[in-house]
């Protein structure tokens, strides 16, 4: 009789997860590092409603991320942070880079390691930002939707945080599965020849070498290829456990090293050096998605996930043309990213499509960040935040329908009291108008968006009222999220925004 009874116990365990498995949608979210809104061949610019083509669309070839934007919506005004760790923390957390307190990008290995210390005559940067990475105390999408019974899978570039504390490894903030994730921001190679790893260019080097993918060794499968093949077997072996998963496919690519993907070298005749192996990481990259859209369909599940297209900052290997500059610049340049939503296979008889309705081949001009995302999954998930969990973005899903009513703030805050491209520096968008201080000099510049999205005019001094409302404004979020502010050389105090030089 007991037997009886553990049996039908086991019967129902199965059943219910059966049944929570066609009420979840899969996610895959699809994060590219590096890539501007130029590097496709999909148009992100509009002007007037219509797509504004530019050189590089008719240069790269992104055939998947064409297909996707058909089948789903495309955002024309979608940001992420400036540079990789303070983005793909905040995909983690929910939270803006100033209250989580990563601002700039992480050491691979050390923590002791201060990765952005810039001084100058009169400031510095702080010491006191989280050089260890992701506060793991902090509730986390990942460990969220583990608990709600989703299988969670990581795939690719992770730089959360050094390998010599906790944040180095996914499989400690909640995910089931790490494939080739480790504390560091790029690959040592894109070669499997090459183990993956910096050494055969650098002696002893191997800061930077990929884990975990020693079964491509030493064969000529390309990194995208190899993280490609793992996730699609992780998603088929979660698919039959008959439980909905929550996949974060993050390439590597396309960031440095720029090494050619030999499987695309032919396609590009008139390039040659980096520019040849940028475009043939652009187009691995697609490729890895259509493979996965692929297997989705191959495996039955293509209908029942939604896809989410992203990048953790704007173009590194060119000017993120039109726009202005590019990763780690305080111009829209370093934080204009691609972002498209849309279904694998679309299907209006698809009750879970019914439910999260995605309009096909649409646009959406409104603002979303990367500070929107963790609310927004959770959201589609059907899993509510937990307690004490402060977002400091919203959900915005109901921007996946064409129709909805809903707007954003249309608001964004970045701050960057570090050493980069551009140093020391903080930017606020409120609406149409985006402000910037400059720590160093102490200097303010004021743009308007609408009017002139390439930043080419400053109107700080021709617009002082509408400077010092929007300074005010950047103030107040900055101090609001507990934001570490450079500090003075000669007091070592705290050197905020200066209102006076307005």
């Amino acid at each position: 009789m007991k037997t009886i009874f553990i049996t039908l116990a086991l019967v129902g365990v199965v059943l219910t997860e059966q049944l929570f498995a066609k009420d979840k949608p899969n996610i895959l979210f699809f994060l590219v590092d590096d890539m501007g809104v130029g590097d496709t061949s999909v148009p992100f610019l509009y002007e007037g409603g219509k797509p504004k083509r530019i050189q590089t669309n008719d240069l790269y070839r992104t055939p998947h991320m064409e297909k996707l934007a058909k089948n789903g919506r495309l955002f024309t005004q979608a940001y992420s942070y400036s540079v990789c760790s303070p983005t793909r923390i905040s995909l983690m957390t929910g939270q803006a880079a100033p209250r989580h307190g990563v601002t700039t990008w992480t050491h691979p290995k050390e923590s002791k390691i201060d990765t952005g210390r810039v001084q100058t005559k009169t400031i510095k940067s702080p010491s006191d930002w989280t050089i260890k990475g992701l506060d793991l105390s902090l509730p986390l999408l990942p460990r969220i939707l583990q608990d709600s019974g989703y299988a969670t899978l990581f795939a690719g570039k992770a730089h959360f945080g050094p390998d010599d504390t906790p944040a180095g490894n996914p499989l400690n903030f909640g995910f089931d599965v790490n494939i080739a994730g480790y504390g560091g921001g790029g690959p040592g190679s894109y070669h499997g020849k090459y183990k993956y790893s910096a050494s055969w260019r650098s002696k002893n080097n191997h800061q930077w070498d990929v884990p975990g993918l020693e079964a491509y060794h030493p064969k000529d499968t390309f990194l995208s290829e190899a993280i490609t093949l793992e996730m699609k077997k992780a998603i088929s072996k979660a698919c039959k456990k008959k439980k909905p998963f929550y996949a974060y496919m993050s390439h590597y690519a396309v960031h440095a090293p720029y090494e050619v993907d030999g499987r695309f070298k032919d396609n590009y005749p008139q390039l040659k050096g980096h520019a040849l192996a940028f475009a043939t990481l652009v187009e691995g990259m697609d490729k890895s998605l259509g493979d996965l859209l692929a297997h989705l369909e191959k495996i039955g599940q293509a209908e029942n996930t939604l896809i989410i297209f992203f990048s953790d900052n704007g173009s590194t290997f060119h000017t993120n043309s039109p726009y202005r500059d590019k990763k780690g610049s305080k111009y829209e340049g370093g934080l204009r990213v691609p972002l498209i939503v849309s279904w694998a296979k679309p299907d209006s008889s698809n009750r879970l499509q019914n439910k999260i309705s995605v309009s096909s081949n649409t646009l959406c001009h409104e603002v979303v960040t990367c500070v929107d995302m963790v609310p927004t999954l959770l959201s589609i998930a059907g899993v509510q935040p937990v307690e004490d969990m402060i977002l400091d973005g919203v959900d915005v899903s109901l921007l996946l329908s064409e129709g909805s009513s809903f707007k954003t703030l249309s608001r964004f805050t970045t701050h960057f009291p570090h050493k980069h491209r551009n140093t020391l520096f903080s930017t606020h968008r409120e609406g149409d108008w985006k402000i910037i201080y400059n720590y160093g000099p102490a200097t303010w510049e004021l743009y308007n968006l609408k009017m002139d999205p390439f930043e080419k005019r400053n109107l700080i001094s021709e617009n002082p009222k509408v400077g010092k409302k929007i300074a005010q404004k950047l103030i107040e979020i900055l101090d609001g999220q507990g934001a570490d502010y450079p500090l003075g050389i000669e007091n070592n105090e705290a050197a905020k925004p200066d209102l006076s030089k307005i």
